[in-house]
């Protein structure tokens, strides 16, 4: 009888580079529904990972200060235990920083919401030196709140 091949398991990592425009948030958010929709967890990470990853990428196109033409780098990893981790990688230097918005202001709280609906979130120096990455892991237990 012959064998047949198991379908392969979706790969639990994927990246992609986007330009800094006004529609890569979006292209994100697709992007990350397409890696997250093999896997049953996705649905519960999916809300929350679309909502932090939006504010990441947002970031990285509204406040860096390098060339327009320089691409930002967007990395998914789904751990063995169904953490999402994103990360945001840039060729600006500066780190993010939390910071109080007034109540009238229209922006300035996409950290804040990163910093309240993700497990944990950092920003490391990326290797070779030349800009950063803001990371941050979302949980199905952290996405249900």
């Amino acid at each position: 009888m012959p064998e047949t091949d198991s379908p392969s398991p979706a790969p639990t990592e994927t990246a992609c580079r986007l330009p800094r425009r006004p529609t890569s948030p979006g292209i994100a958010r697709r992007r990350l529904r397409d890696f997250l929709d093999p896997f049953p967890v996705g649905e519960l990470l999916l809300p929350t990972g679309e909502l932090l990853v939006s504010e990441l990428v947002t970031n990285a196109v509204q406040h860096t200060r390098v060339p327009r033409d320089r691409l930002i780098h967007v990395r998914f990893h789904l751990g063995p235990d169904d953490t999402l981790r994103i990360e945001v990688h840039d060729a600006d230097s500066e780190k993010p920083a939390l910071r109080d918005a007034p109540v009238c202001a229209e922006t300035g709280r996409g950290l804040l919401l990163v910093h309240e609906l993700a497990r944990s979130w950092g920003c490391s120096p990326r290797e070779g030196g030349i800009g950063k990455f803001v990371w941050c892991l979302v949980t199905p237990e952290g996405a249900a709140a």
